[in-house]
């Protein structure tokens, strides 16, 4: 009998054999293990004073953490009803629903590189119909002119805070309030995709409820700088937010009960939130000392606690030296690499979070050198 030689592993699944030996986490915050993150939950669940509502169950999202949960959210969001949600696909194309509904026009004024076009596979129209109306295309900040280019009714229109998938970008305050304002005057609601608004917050140099004031309403993620598990919420209005979670129920939404997501989002709002001028002001540091050694890092400075990092080097090369440095040191220190439009580079997203701060910044930006600079 013919024995098969084995067949080589590729990058990807060498990544995920290589990881349970990791021992430093350089981007964001290190992966707990399931029974150490669970284990983490409940131990805040403990922990809470007797009669903490918190540390009762919620219902289908009613009572419990969820409606402490969403209480807390109302005051740092400065909106009078908040509704959580288990994924923030379902909590957007909710609220949009709502406003378009209400307007009477599926068409909604969206920037080319949102989250809605490009990762929730035609969702938003095919269950609800929508109509999108290009705000921009390519790597863009919405601004005023080109709302103003988009004749005719509009059931919404959205603003992606920051624009991921062009590096993390966000405008200037006055390039948000005037927005906001040209909205308004042609009564448009305005809805932001606030996922990243806690770490927005910093660069605007405004609180996240100041910068939700400017819209009708506002989408915020709990698993992202927070590091929940998974999770959502909608905030603006009482009417629509009660719509919302009509809308909800109707896409399956309203689970049993939404307590791990609730307890997680807690959790981030009283360990993470408080360090989100921290995680920026590190991220501006290390984007420096990258680009002082010349590592290409959009945009410069970052706007957020995350940005892109660009290396001439081609994509298997610096993937193939991204899981070398986990079999071989132990480190984690990047996510995968895609190709760069520009031929021969390379580029990654960074994220600063818990785990980064406890490199020294030198060592971080030595380590990113050494393993993918030149």
């Amino acid at each position: 009998m013919v024995t098969e030689p084995p067949q080589p592993q590729s990058l990807t699944e060498r990544a995920r054999a290589a990881e349970p030996g990791v021992t430093r986490w350089l981007p964001g915050r290190m992966p707990d293990a399931p029974a150490d993150a669970l284990r983490d939950l409940a131990d805040v669940v403990a922990n809470a004073e007797p009669g903490d509502e918190s540390a009762r169950w919620d219902r289908y999202g009613e009572h419990g953490p969820v409606a402490v949960l969403e209480s807390r959210l109302a005051v740092l969001l400065g909106k009078p009803a908040v509704a959580v949600f288990p994924s923030g696909v379902m909590a957007q194309q909710s609220m949009l629903r709502v406003w378009c509904d209400a307007q009477g026009s599926r068409r909604v004024a969206i920037p080319s590189l949102s989250h809605l076009l490009r990762s929730e596979a035609d969702g938003p129209r095919l269950l609800h119909g929508f109509d999108f109306a290009l705000l921009t295309d390519g790597p863009t900040v919405p601004a005023v002119e080109h709302l103003t280019a988009i004749p005719g009714p509009l059931g919404a229109a959205l603003l992606e805070l920051p624009l991921r998938d062009a590096g993390f970008l966000l405008p200037t305050w006055d390039e948000l309030v005037a927005f906001s304002t040209a909205c308004r005057a042609r009564g448009i609601p305005l809805h932001l995709d606030g996922a990243r608004i806690w770490e927005s917050a910093p660069y605007l140099q405004h609180s996240p409820a100041e910068i939700a004031a400017l819209a009708d309403s506002v989408y915020v993620s709990f698993y992202k700088g927070l590091g929940g598990l998974a999770g959502a919420a909608v905030a603006g209005p009482v009417e629509q937010v009660s719509e919302a979670r009509l809308w909800r129920t109707r896409m399956g939404g309203t689970l049993f009960t939404l307590l791990p997501y609730a307890v997680a989002a807690l959790r981030g709002l009283e360990r993470e939130l408080p360090r989100m001028a921290e995680y920026h002001e590190r991220a501006v540091a290390l984007a420096a000392r990258l680009e002082a050694h010349g590592i290409r890092i959009s945009p410069s400075p970052p706007h957020t606690t995350a940005f892109r990092i660009h290396v001439e080097r081609d994509v298997d090369d610096v993937n193939e030296r991204r899981v070398s440095a986990m079999e071989r040191e132990h480190l984690a220190l990047t996510p995968r690499w895609a190709a760069s439009e520009v031929p021969a580079w390379s580029w990654t997203e960074f994220g600063v979070g818990p785990s980064t701060m406890e490199w020294d910044l030198d060592e971080a930006a030595d380590t990113l050198v050494r393993v993918f600079g030149r």
